[in-house]
């Protein structure tokens, strides 16, 4: 086993604490299902969202997506000019027995075009 880094990001609609929680449980559940990760392999989740996102934490869904036992932390992404709005990143910690070459990160919706190298 070695502890991995797994990355995404989701761009979300609208401010709105229900797209926010609904983006961010998209998200998580792609990370998970990509990279057949199971609740008990994560160490911990990492959330960022761009300074207009202030309805509620990313993380919030995670916990209702039931991740109660996981350690859980949002902050907020810098304020780079002209950078894209309306984004939850994470970097979710995990132990796998996969190689850092079969990593796969997620980039969802208009996130995609955050790393179209890695978008799929």
């Amino acid at each position: 086993m070695a502890l991995r880094a797994f990355r995404g990001a989701i761009q979300v609609d609208h401010d709105v604490r229900d797209e926010v929680h609904s983006a961010t449980a998209e998200l998580v559940a792609e990370v998970m299902k990509r990279n057949e990760l199971e609740n008990a392999d994560l160490v911990c989740i990492y959330f960022t969202a761009t300074p207009d996102i202030t309805s509620d934490f990313p993380a919030y869904a995670a916990r209702q997506m039931g991740f109660t036992d996981v350690p859980l932390m949002c902050s907020v992404e810098m304020a780079v000019p002209d950078s894209m709005p309306r984004v939850v990143r994470l970097m979710a910690l995990a132990d796998t027995d996969r190689a850092r070459a079969d990593v796969k990160h997620v980039y969802l919706r208009g996130a995609a075009a955050l790393r179209r190298d890695l978008a799929t």
